[in-house]
């Protein structure tokens, strides 16, 4: 049996589990089981219902799990008050699944960690490489996650806007260890999307897809970071891009803007030009007004100083940059680059070499030398 296809109806099994009054952490370890069967038993002979076998077999591993901890007339009360395991219920549980995941409980690290292990069907040693953290470390977290989880049951509508968050974090980790961590919140962005008819998860998928299209020209072949200006555009994924834009304007055409939808709409536009030179910066600057007053945010301020800087000239930017917190991350690295843009060379490498020792990863920590260096030497 395809791994993946045990892997795309991981979540379902959980969810019809958990629907019938499982806890969520024996949900998981029930339908494990089941899978693990399932791939002893379906070498041969696949069944017509996979779904249906794996929440019979699940429920059954479920039941005898209980057995072991109750006595006999709890247990025998449980099993009657629940329906037949081999009927399966048309509703899809995956959606719940996420709400879960992403209960205001858990801190993000442990809400992406338990995402991606229950809804993204990832084993923990995947999970752990993909963080560069041990197998133990990461089993723990999921661990303390399920124990925070446990006994949380779907009375009320979930947080979508919760669920988004914790996606966007999974998306950002980048891709690191032998796990796509972007391709995988793409994977996981898009089946929430087909969930829930919500502009804003459409905005994240579209902004997903437009980032995720220039990922092959972000980087050289050593791992060096590789500019904006300097990328070749004829790496783009255009396909991804055409998707991207596609859904972005029928999520705009609902006139709901949200951050996502916005962040997206500068992200198209960088799509749409063939060059830097290009670039339609003044819409790019109304966009991230926008942006600002949805979400009043630093960091939003610290890339509008820089759209600005290409719009309306570098002085106009440094002085907008003026007003972002200084704290701000890359506010070094931005301001280095705009003051060699006015043609302060000097002033430019030594900000760019100060930018350097602040960096976040030994990559932009390289690239930022290397400016600072280039400069240098003329």
């Amino acid at each position: 049996m395809d791994p993946q296809v045990l892997r795309a109806l991981t979540p379902a099994v959980i969810g019809v589990l958990v629907h019938r009054g499982a806890d969520f952490a024996s949900a998981e370890d029930a339908a494990a089981e089941a899978m693990l069967e399932a791939t002893s038993t379906w070498v041969a002979d696949a069944p017509a219902e996979p779904k249906g076998w794996l929440v019979t077999v699940a429920w059954r591993k479920f039941l005898d799990a209980e057995r072991s901890e109750k006595a006999r007339r709890a247990r025998e009360d449980r099993a009657a008050a629940q329906p037949d395991p081999g009927t399966v219920s048309g509703v899809d549980d995956t959606l719940q699944l996420f709400f879960l995941c992403a209960h205001p409980s858990l801190g993000p690290a442990a809400a992406v960690a338990l995402t991606l292990r229950a809804v993204g069907g990832l084993t923990t040693r995947q999970i752990a490489r993909a963080y560069l953290v041990p197998e133990k470390t990461m089993a723990q977290r999921i661990s303390r996650a399920k124990r925070t989880v446990r006994d949380v049951r779907f009375d009320a509508p979930g947080d979508v806007g919760t669920v988004r968050r914790v996606l966007y974090l999974v998306f950002n980790e980048g891709y690191t260890g032998d796990v796509d961590l972007a391709a995988e919140a793409i994977r996981l962005t898009r089946q929430l999307a087909g969930l829930s008819d919500d502009e804003e998860t459409a905005g994240l998928l579209a902004l997903m897809l437009l980032h995720h299209a220039r990922r092959s020209a972000r980087t050289g072949p050593d791992g060096h970071v590789i500019d904006l200006a300097e990328q070749d555009r004829s790496r783009w994924d255009t396909t991804l891009i055409a998707e991207g834009v596609h859904i972005l304007q029928a999520a705009l055409a609902r006139d709901r803007l949200g951050e996502f939808q916005a962040q997206a709409a500068i992200a198209a536009l960088h799509a749409d030009a063939r060059c830097m030179e290009e670039t339609d910066w003044p819409q790019i600057v109304e966009w991230y007004d926008e942006l600002l007053a949805l979400t009043d945010s630093s960091v939003v301020r610290l890339n509008r100083a820089v759209a600005i800087g290409e719009a309306d000239g570098p002085a106009a930017g440094l002085e907008a940059l003026g007003e972002v917190d200084p704290a701000v991350p890359r506010h070094t690295a931005a301001a280095a680059y705009l003051c060699e843009k006015a043609g302060d060379l000097q002033r430019a490498a030594e900000l760019y070499a100060e930018a350097a020792d602040k960096a976040s990863s030994i990559p932009e920590r390289h690239h930022l030398t290397l400016q600072a260096a280039r400069i240098r030497t003329g």
